[in-house]
């Protein structure tokens, strides 16, 4: 089996097979044999950036959708959206970075990064007698995807992590 890094048998535009539910078992039974192996990703995807630059009252957050009290159980005061999504003009915010003084509202971010994580079918190739080769499902191919987080707060006091990165 050679394993074809980069080349996929789907066409330029087309979008990959979903991983079926019987491959999956693949996925863990490394993780199994040498349970401390510490894995890194085949594929490592682009930084996904989620702003929730506006805080939005509890009492008040129905206004937006019916659905916010059941999802939303758990949030005492505030919860979070961007600004596209709520029908009020929002001051832009400094980054927390950014921002001298400790009890100023600011925008702050937190970074995370999912360093292994079974996203695609894997592809190998088998040459034929006539030394063509025959792309076959040989495995999971494993990714890494990170997200960046910015969101309101109300004071830099609360964000005092964002000054680290």
């Amino acid at each position: 089996c050679e394993d074809l890094p980069g080349t996929h048998p789907w066409g330029a535009g087309e979008r990959p097979e979903p991983i079926p539910g019987p491959v999956l078992h693949l996925a863990p039974q490394p993780q199994r044999k040498n349970p401390h192996a510490i894995r890194t990703a085949e594929e490592r995807r682009g930084l996904d950036q989620l702003t929730m630059n506006v805080a939005v009252n509890l009492s008040r957050a129905w206004q937006l959708s019916s659905h916010i009290h059941n999802m939303c159980s758990e949030a005492r005061e505030a919860i979070y959206t961007r600004e596209r999504d709520s029908v009020d003009v929002v001051p832009v915010l400094l980054s927390c970075r950014s921002t001298r003084d400790l009890w100023q509202a600011c925008s702050c971010s937190y970074s995370l990064r999912l360093e292994w994580y079974p996203c695609l079918l894997k592809y190998c190739r088998n040459h034929d007698t006539t030394g063509k080769g025959i792309p076959y499902k040989c495995g999971i191919k494993s990714c890494s995807k990170g997200y960046q987080f910015t969101y309101y707060v109300p004071h830099k006091q609360l964000c005092l992590w964002d000054e680290e990165t």
